[in-house]
Parts: C-alpha cells; sequence; structure tokens
C-alpha cells in the first residue's frame, strides 16, 4: 500500500432520523413509551475508491450527493456505518474555512489561534504571520474584531491560513468560492504549485474548468453511488451532461412590455461532434420585416453574438434554421438564446422564453477557456 494515500471500500454511511418531535417536557416522557420505527437515511450506498500519493483528486456532485458527507469520514469527523476507510499519512481538511475563529477577537489573534488548531505553534506561525497576511490582502485590517470583517474576508483569511499546512493529503472543499477575481487567481497559482509538487490533493468543486485544469482522476457522485470514475474530462462530460438532463428549461422571460403579436422560440434539432443545429420560430406581422439575432453564452455571460445576413428577408411567421460550428469552441456548458426585431429600427420586439443548453465534451488542452484559437506557429530557425 504504499504507493497509496487512501483507499475507501464497500464504504456505507447511514443516518437515523428522530420519529418524534420534543417541544415540552411532558412530550418528552409521554414519547419515550413509544416504540416508533426509526428511520434511515442512506447517504453513501457502499463506495469504493482509491487516491495515490500524488494525486489531484477531483470529487464532484450535485448538491446532495454525499460528497461532505464523504468528506467528513475521511477527516474522522463522521464514523462510516460500514466499510473500510484506510489513509496513509497526515490528512488536512479545509471543508469548513474559519472553524475555530473567535469573532471577539482581533484578526491577528485568530490567525494565531486557527494556526494552534492546525497543528502550529506560536513560533511557526510567528515565521508566518506576514506570508498569510500579505496572501490574504487584510494588512490594514489584522487589527480589528473579526466580527467586522465580511464574511469574504473572513474566509479569505482562512483560507490564506490553510494554505501554510504541511500534511501530506489536503482536502478541499469549494474554496475557490472565495475571494474577488483577483484572489481567486492567487487560489489558482497555489493549486498549479500543489500540482507540480505532487502533493496530495482531495478536491471537491463544482467549478468543472478548475476540475479539468488541475486534477488528474476524478468520480462522480450522485445519491450516494459513483457514477463515474476515470479522467477529469471524462467526469466534467458526465457531470455537464447529467446537470442539463436534471435541470428544467431556464425560464429566461423578463417583464420587458413587448407586444404581444410578435413570437419567437428556439430549440436544438441536433448536434454532434462539429456542429449544432439550431431551430427558431417566429411570428410577427405580416407586413414587417423582421430579423433573429442570436446569442451564445457560457456561465451565464454572452461569448458570441450574430444577427440575420441582410440577404434574408422575414416576414409574418416561418421558421428557420442556423448551424454553430463547435470546433472554434472548447469543451464546457453553454446555451443558446434568440430575440427578435425589426428590421428598420432594430426595436426588441420578442425574446425566446427558453435558452437552449448544450455540452461539447472531451478535453480542453487550454485549461477551461472558451474560444479554440488557430495554431499560426511559425518557429525562428
Amino acid at each position: 500500500m504504499e504507493d497509496y494515500a487512501v483507499v475507501v471500500k464497500d464504504l456505507h454511511k447511514e443516518f437515523i432520523l428522530p420519529q418524534f418531535r420534543h417541544t415540552s417536557v411532558k412530550q418528552i416522557f409521554v414519547n419515550l413509551g413509544r416504540r416508533g420505527v426509526k428511520k434511515h437515511q442512506k447517504v453513501l450506498d457502499g463506495i469504493s475508491f482509491d487516491v495515490h500519493k500524488g494525486d489531484f483528486f477531483g470529487i464532484v456532485g450535485r448538491n446532495g450527493s454525499g460528497k461532505s458527507t464523504l468528506l467528513k469520514i475521511l477527516a474522522g469527523v463522521y464514523a462510516p456505518t460500514s466499510g473500510v476507510v484506510e489513509v496513509y499519512g497526515q490528512l488536512t481538511p479545509f471543508i469548513e474555512l474559519g472553524v475555530g475563529f473567535n469573532p471577539e477577537l482581533t484578526a491577528r489573534d485568530n490567525v494565531f489561534l486557527n494556526g494552534a488548531l492546525l497543528g502550529f505553534s506560536r513560533k511557526e506561525m510567528l515565521g508566518l504571520y506576514d506570508e498569510i497576511v500579505e496572501f490574504a490582502e487584510l494588512g490594514e485590517f489584522m487589527d480589528k474584531k473579526l466580527k467586522n470583517f465580511s464574511s469574504g474576508m473572513q474566509v479569505r483569511l482562512a483560507f490564506s491560513i490553510a494554505v501554510k499546512a504541511k500534511n501530506e493529503i489536503l482536502i478541499f472543499d469549494e474554496v475557490l468560492a472565495v475571494g474577488d477575481a483577483a484572489f481567486q487567481q492567487k487560489c489558482f497559482d497555489y493549486f498549479e504549485k500543489l500540482k507540480n509538487q505532487k502533493q496530495t490533493v482531495i478536491f471537491v468543486s463544482h467549478d468543472m474548468g478548475a476540475v479539468r485544469r488541475f486534477c488528474n482522476r476524478a468520480l462522480y457522485l450522485k445519491d450516494g453511488n459513483i457514477i463515474g470514475l476515470g479522467s477529469p474530462t471524462e467526469i466534467a462530460d458526465i457531470y455537464a451532461v447529467e446537470n442539463i438532463q436534471d435541470a428544467p428549461a431556464e425560464d429566461t422571460t423578463i417583464d420587458l412590455q413587448l407586444p404581444a403579436t410578435y413570437k419567437i422560440n428556439s430549440k436544438i434539432i441536433t448536434q454532434n461532434k462539429n456542429s449544432l443545429v439550431m431551430e427558431f420560430s417566429y411570428d410577427g406581422e405580416a407586413d414587417q420585416r423582421v430579423i433573429i439575432g442570436l446569442g451564445v453564452l457560457r456561465d451565464g455571460i454572452s461569448i458570441a453574438e450574430l444577427s440575420l445576413p441582410e440577404d434574408i428577408q422575414l416576414v409574418g411567421k416561418g421558421r428557420i434554421q442556423y448551424t454553430l460550428d463547435l470546433t472554434h469552441l472548447n469543451p464546457g456548458s453553454y446555451q443558446m438564446s434568440g430575440s427578435l426585431f425589426l428590421h428598420d429600427t432594430r426595436r426588441l420586439m420578442a425574446v425566446s422564453p427558453v435558452r437552449c443548453s448544450f455540452v461539447i465534451k472531451g478535453n480542453d488542452p487550454t485549461k477551461g477557456s472558451v474560444l479554440k484559437l488557430e495554431h499560426n506557429w511559425q518557429v525562428d530557425e
């Protein structure tokens, strides 16, 4: 087992849910005599996997899938109902950043308090203090009480302390949700460093771009079962497809007081590796020429927009199709939407009530970016 950091075999976890509510002392004594049926909630249903030393191992799944319970079992917070968990090495879990902080103490005092919980001596924390403050970018606030910090500032401070841990196995749970864009870039740089150093990391995230970027192996957890275990590309694809299939169609209707006589709807007809065909059905007045505008979005942000060319004339009602070239886009989850405008004035008349979602599968060599650029390289001799 010298090559393994964590081994999980046939792991089960159930919680017993109380069946009686006690709202008075009398009810406590009354319910003592009742022999109610205990209700068991199964959270993990016999899962098995292993993490090798040096792995950056991803665990993904929707909320309620059992991820947090699994992490707490690995960290020793929960005991399994049955099964085996073997951990080879000292493990540091960053499951709930800031646990142990005292809001009545200053940020400076909390640095030393939290460091002690992570196993650092005061002398070690004195040597790390300036690095922690610089990383957190909170130098001017360190003598203020923590209760006056925003939640984002508190988590930044907690993360800045946590990254100084030197144990063999690190567990991170959704830590990339902290801070602004600049601070998140610091987090990305830190994870790149861990990956290059072959540090063993167990990484839980809903960010599939980060999973593709950092992880070398990953598993997908759903309803307490592992439904995928393999490369981060495969698992990210499963996650994306599952979320589109399980999620209801997104209603993007907004109250713009648009005329009821104009309508536009959109749907995806076909999709293959290289292209996607989308159909727009439109309805307007018989004597008014209209144009269609479409947008491609990723993470709710428009990455491309296009309007109908002048040589195509639309009036009244009908259908029209657009073929999107997918070879220009990197793998990920995307959406398309359509709008209807008057040709002459460009006045908005209707918005498609549904954004159509689609997934592009495959490996992303550019670490989560949207567009594929052409390889126009020239080597100087």
